[in-house]
């Protein structure tokens, strides 16, 4: 799975690596080093042509934690962070948004704990938080999907009454990464980004076709504080290299 990332870059770095067309963004959010779900995350996305309004790209904040747009409570969203690429175009909480209303989440790396041989008091294995995120530096385009949900409670002129939420397709680790985690981010390629974000783009088969996991070698991970561990925790030391003599 992949249920924290960190996610530093500035609107108008988005704007200008996403070929983004307009940026719906009231606010730049504080560079985020422990993105938990619930937080609220940058995503591009493609809406589709509408009256006077030609279809357009744009940079704007969502919620992390997918609202199916049935659902009657937005708590789903909690539960609904990760999409299964296996399932993700015929599971009822997905498959519309797969149709037509998919997205890309940028990060700078996404986070993964791995279970050591020592123990905690209770027994369990004492887990070592690693940060997987690509060797060049560059930003790294998480597959996604967005929904857009209307609160029954908020009055037709509440320009909160739409929740526009997202959540983080994944797939089988690759072989250099799987031996952290078993599950990853799904990546899609620059060459991609155009028609995995284009809303007119139906076909199942093609879109299935348009995910992959990361190329061996393309991503590089390694240990980082516990610190992590704890959604209270932030800041640039999160993703810094454990010292040699601390890692495991």
């Amino acid at each position: 799975m992949c249920g924290r990332y960190a996610s530093s870059r500035q609107p108008e770095d988005l704007v200008e690596e996403f070929e983004v067309q307009e940026s719906l963004v009231p606010a730049p959010l504080e560079a985020d080093f422990n993105v938990a779900p619930t937080k609220e995350v940058y995503a591009v996305l493609e809406r589709p042509e509408k009256d006077d309004r030609p279809q357009q790209r744009q940079l704007r904040v969502l919620t992390w934690g997918l609202v199916p747009s049935w659902a009657k409570d937005p708590s789903i969203g909690n539960r609904m962070i990760n999409a299964r690429m296996e399932t993700v175009a015929e599971k009822p909480a997905y498959r519309r948004a797969f149709a037509a209303r998919r997205c890309l989440l940028p990060a700078d790396g996404y986070f993964e704990w791995y279970p050591t041989q020592e123990l905690t008091k209770a027994g369990k294995p004492k887990k070592q938080p690693f940060f997987i995120r690509p060797k060049d530096g560059e930003v790294l385009a998480m597959a996604g999907l967005y929904e857009i949900w209307r609160d029954p409670t908020k009055a037709d002129d509440d320009p909160a009454r739409f929740r526009w939420t997202c959540t983080v397709i994944t797939t089988d680790a690759e072989d250099s990464l799987g031996h952290i985690h078993d599950r990853m981010p799904l990546m899609v390629p620059v060459d991609r980004r155009s028609d995995w974000l284009d809303p007119t783009q139906k076909s199942r088969d093609d879109l299935l076709s348009l995910l992959e996991p990361a190329v061996p070698g393309q991503l590089e991970a390694y240990p980082v504080s516990t610190l992590v561990s704890n959604v209270r925790n932030n800041g640039p030391d999160l993703i810094k290299p454990l010292p040699l003599e601390e890692a495991p």
